[in-house]
């Protein structure tokens, strides 16, 4: 009986354990899905945030280059315009002096020199739209190079601890499968043993009822006294009443005897 007991303590010992152990895993593996959630929350903001971004400078991408390749046309248009323009005036030039020498008239005037000024200042503004243009693209592609390297590193950060996380919940419903499965095993036994100890128990108790006495009240104790007295009233009134009847018999048989001697 007392070993049964101390199994049974034994085995709700280890039941608590268990369960305590058990307990802590199932706090891990919530904290652990807490935070997956939370990096996938992070993540899919930093996708939108990208993906915006990314459409932003596609766009502003597009608008400088088509703006610059319009100012580089524009360039060369203008420059092979006056850079004709000027060869066929330096020719002019050229060819009346050679006329000058010969018949002696007045140089011409130089017709070309205020359209080569004017084209020289529109070239020179268009350069500087183009070089403004240029900048500007190369700022934009820096910064999308930029972005893009850091949503990499915090994708790649997201990712390796997601892994990490994936890995440490599995490990931790391992851990917690087996537990159960270890208190399922226990309390089954812990059950047995609780029956067999049920059983002892009832046998002690039925031992008991057989060989201990229960204790009597004061008015049971009267009444079996009074019982056993009466009883015993009885008794003796039946005593007496045999002894009468013996000794009547007795003398009646002495009488017979003496009337018997008396006859012969």
């Amino acid at each position: 009986h007392e070993d049964l007991a101390d199994d049974i303590s034994t085995m709700e010992a280890r039941i608590d354990s268990a369960a305590s152990k058990a307990a802590n895993i199932k706090d891990e593996i919530k904290k652990l899905e807490a935070e997956l959630s939370a990096v996938a929350k992070e993540q899919a903001g930093l996708d939108g945030i990208r993906a915006e971004t990314h459409a932003d400078y596609e766009k502003e991408k597009k608008d400088l280059k088509e703006g610059l390749h319009g100012v580089r046309q524009a360039l060369d248009v203008l420059r092979d315009y006056y850079g004709s323009s000027g060869g066929a005036a330096a020719a002019m030039l050229q060819n009346d002096s050679n006329f000058d020498a010969f018949v002696q008239q007045p140089a011409p005037p130089k017709k070309h020199s205020k359209a080569e000024n004017a084209g020289n200042s529109v070239i020179g503004f268009l350069e500087k739209i183009e070089s403004e243009f240029a900048e500007s693209l190369a700022k934009l592609e820096s910064h999308e190079a930029d972005a893009q390297s850091d949503y990499n590193k915090m994708t790649t950060e997201n990712t390796v601890m997601k892994e990490g996380d994936d890995q440490e919940i599995k490990h931790d419903e391992q851990l917690l499968k087996g537990l159960n499965t270890k208190i399922a095993e226990i309390t089954s036994d812990e059950d047995t043993a609780e029956s067999e100890l049920s059983a002892v128990d009832k046998y002690l108790e039925r031992l008991k009822s057989r060989c201990i006495g229960k204790a009597e009240s004061y008015e049971e104790r009267a009444k079996r006294r009074e019982a056993e007295i009466q009883g015993l009233k009885e008794a003796l009134t039946l005593l007496k009443a045999d002894a009468a009847s013996l000794l009547q018999r007795h003398r009646r048989h002495r009488f017979r005897g003496s009337a018997a001697l008396r006859a012969a």
